[in-house]
């Protein structure tokens, strides 16, 4: 008789007991019933969960004031708090993200700069590009990547001719000025 009092106490909390074994013990039962659905499976189209958190004292007082005040559920004010608070979260980091890239594009820029004023212009004594076909891997002089045999490549014509083969300059197709 006993376990018929169990079950019938277990069938009341379960909203459905057909689809849960009946060997399971009312505590157990009890807890599976309390247990909150799935975000996707609220029926108002809402996926509002509940939340439990502790508070001091002092906060929660201050909180019930306020919403009184305002004459509105303290579950209500705690959660516009929480909302306006995320959105202010949300955009503070998007702003800080935004003037970080500028700042990043704004420092890759000057770098560049920098560098052609620093560096010496290595085709100022050039007056031509002669298309070629490379019989030797050589880099271009510009971006550095590396051309192979049969490739492509542009060689840098000058009064006074290259005196080593490394002295030579070739530029790749991209690299190539245009006027």
């Amino acid at each position: 008789m006993t376990s018929g009092a169990a079950r019938s106490t277990y069938h009341e909390v379960t909203p459905t007991s057909s689809s849960l074994p009946d060997d399971k013990p009312p505590e157990v039962a009890a807890e599976e019933a309390s247990t909150p659905p799935a975000e996707d499976a609220a029926p108002s189209g809402k996926k509002e969960r509940v939340l439990h958190t502790r508070v001091p004292a002092v906060l929660e007082r201050e909180l019930k004031r306020f919403a009184e005040n305002l004459r509105m559920p303290v579950s209500n004010l705690v959660r516009a708090i929480l909302e306006d608070a995320v959105n202010a979260a949300d955009a503070a980091t998007e702003n800080v993200e935004s003037r970080l890239k500028r700042a990043a594009q704004q420092l890759a820029s000057e770098r560049e700069k920098l560098k052609k004023r620093v560096l010496p212009d290595q085709f100022a004594s050039l007056y031509a590009f002669q298309p070629v076909t490379l019989a030797q891997p050589v880099a271009c002089a510009r971006c550095q990547r590396s051309l192979g045999r049969g490739e492509q490549a542009h060689l840098g014509l000058s009064e006074t001719p290259a005196r080593t083969p490394g002295e030579r300059i070739f530029v790749c197709e991209t690299c190539l000025p245009h006027t």
